[in-house]
């Protein structure tokens, strides 16, 4: 049973009391709860646009649904209710003031909303003609289910409220879906930053989740490029399982995750997919794997034939193909810790004098585990991408070398150290949401093109410092203007069992040191559709590099602050303009309904 509906019994007496207050504006800094969005939404309502002079807009605003009733009431104890006022959507003033300068007689046409795409929105004038301009008008008053009177010339205009509507719609996303693989895809692999999975197998957790296909097959409809797969023996010896070693995950057979590899490996992205597999397996159960990968994979399957290439392919040359990688065991890394614990060294000890840290050289055969004199050679010559450390410290290790190619191998602790070097060149980040938003960039192909500063030493032969100070390149201005949304997705208790929720916004960059900031909105209480109208600065010295990140929090006093979606998007794609900025929940999925009002500009 619904909060606020009385149960069965025989009638009994409500006392209900209007409340319309407000509380007061909170300043705790932001922590986020992990919320989630209820399996048993509640009915969506239509949710109608105030200051419209669309004919429809005196009937629609007048309805009141039995949803919003219900949205609004919230039970206090056993007979006391509290009655919160349900506001809608509305255009901010900004988006009115938009609406006069580009409209006459309070209807926009094709020519008008022409201009308006390219002098605010920020749109190629060649590109966008009045044509294009009506479809829009007429796709977004078909949406209506009443019809629209307000016409010139005998033909449909948009009213403030149907305006208001293409902004805050599906059809005015942050980043361009037109835009697709826009970076030069013809550079040797090396160039490329690459979305990787790590332990893509796991449905949960490491210790006593199951292992699965798939969380396999969601990657690669994500985009995914590289999948991680730890193989070992079965329990009877004789076949290869893929788990995670030495835990309670239940395994899933070898053979059918490479079989949904070929089936969704370019689903989504036709670039190569390239399998890192951790070895942990004999030398006849490793030619057992070679025979099932070639008769899986066939012809898409690339592997070097000679030792004569001198330059990687680029991904448009490896288009369709599916290329093997090697990951040195967990059990190499732990007989090497226990090595360098036995010599007596430490980290300190193992460093060279300028503090670089020594790094074996990739010649170092324990450093492949297909370089063991006893691997199956019919499965060592299909691995082309072996796992490597050249010597000389990560600032070599980090450079790129077109004619040699290999998987730069570090432990945790190594990854962790190099990120707080070179964060952004290796693209690793306290959070998967910044993954997820740096490769919505080039189409979501999963291959991203390295600006050259990152491919090339600089005059005196120094490689790109991110902690160096440089000079502002361009400023980026966010306003954020409003949400909606959150009572369509989640429970009207979700947040707070007494009232409204309570929402503030978090913007802020990742990138360089110099960059990355936080800044937040006030919090606006006992509100479903909060009005924040508030504008920040971001001044960049490398947009190149540059993530924004947006995430709506729930304010609580008294326990860790809800958590109302996310996003992540890379600067350099983003359109400027009004835009519709849809949230997204803690595993990157959008909600169906959640989303903000954005203002993006570039200064």
């Amino acid at each position: 049973m619904a909060e606020g509906q009385q149960g069965g019994g025989g009638p009994k007496r409500e006392i209900e009391r209007e409340q319309f207050f407000t509380k007061g504006i909170h300043t705790e800094p932001p922590s986020t709860r992990n919320g989630t969005p209820s399996s048993n939404p509640i009915l969506p309502h239509f949710i109608s646009l105030s200051g419209s002079n669309d004919s429809t807009s005196h009937s629609l605003n007048n309805q009141r649904s039995e949803e919003e009733e219900e949205m609004s009431k919230f039970r206090v104890c056993f007979c006391f209710w509290l009655r919160f006022r349900q506001t809608k959507a509305e255009a901010p003033e900004e988006v009115r003031e938009l609406f006069k300068m580009y409209s006459e007689n309070g209807a926009m046409g094709a020519e008008q909303l022409k201009r308006f795409l390219v002098e605010v929105q920020g749109e190629e004038e060649g590109a966008t003609t009045r044509e294009k301009a009506q479809s829009i008008i007429d796709s977004v008053l078909g949406d209506i289910k009443y019809p629209n009177r307000l016409t010139k010339d005998g033909v449909r205009c948009l009213g403030l409220d149907s305006f208001f509507r293409f902004l805050f719609g599906e059809a005015n996303p942050p980043i361009s879906p037109s835009l697709g693989v826009h970076h030069d895809m013809t550079a040797p692999l090396s160039h490329y930053f690459i979305y990787t999975s790590h332990n893509t197998y796991l449905t949960g957790n490491q210790l006593n989740s199951d292992c699965s296909d798939g969380p396999i097959i969601e990657a690669l409809k994500r985009g995914v490029r590289v999948i991680e797969l730890d193989m070992w023996p079965n329990v009877t010896n004789d076949n290869v399982d893929i788990y995670h070693g030495r835990t309670l995950t239940t395994p899933v057979e070898l053979i059918k995750c490479l079989r949904s590899i070929r089936e969704h490996a370019f689903s989504v992205s036709p670039y190569p997919v390239i399998i890192t597999l951790e070895d942990h397996l004999t030398p006849d159960l490793q030619a057992k794997v070679a025979e099932m990968v070639t008769e899986t994979f066939g012809d898409m399957l690339f592997y070097l034939k000679s030792d004569a290439m001198e330059e990687f392919p680029s991904p448009e040359e490896l288009k369709m193909r599916i290329i093997l990688s090697t990951k040195p065991p967990k059990e190499y890394h732990e007989s090497k810790i226990m090595t360098d614990k036995g010599s007596g060294l430490d980290n300190e000890d193992k460093n060279d004098h300028d503090g670089r840290e020594h790094i074996h050289d990739e010649e170092d055969h324990d450093d492949d585990p297909t370089s063991n004199q006893n691997t199956a050679p019919e499965y060592k010559r299909l691995i082309t991408i072996h796992a490597g450390k050249p010597k000389g410290g990560l600032h070599v290790a980090l450079r790129v070398d077109p004619n040699k190619y290999r998987r730069l191998s570090l432990s945790e602790q190594e990854l962790e150290k190099a990120a707080e070097s070179r964060s952004m060149e290796l693209g690793y980040g306290s959070s998967l949401w910044l993954m997820h938003g740096n490769f919505r960039a080039n189409g979501g192909c999963g291959y991203i093109k390295k600006p050259d500063f990152l491919l090339k030493e600089d005059e005196n032969g120094h490689v790109f410092d991110p902690k160096a100070k440089l000079d502002v390149k361009k400023t980026l201005k966010v306003k954020v203007y409003l949400g909606d949304g959150w009572n369509l997705d989640f429970r009207k208790t979700h947040f707070d069992m007494c009232s409204p929720p309570d929402f503030y916004t978090t913007v802020g960059i990742a990138g360089v040191a110099a960059d990355t900031t936080e800044k937040r909105t006030k919090t606006i209480t006992d509100n479903w559709t909060p009005v924040w109208n508030e504008e920040f600065t971001f001044p960049l010295t490398v947009p190149e590099l540059a993530l924004l990140r947006i995430e709506v929090g729930e304010y609580d006093p008294l326990d860790m602050d809800g958590f109302g979606g996310q996003t992540c998007l890379p600067v350099p794609e983003l359109r400027t303009g009004v835009r519709a900025v849809p949230l997204c929940n803690i595993k990157g999925e959008e909600y169906k309904s959640v989303k903000l009002l954005v203002r993006f500009e570039f200064v």
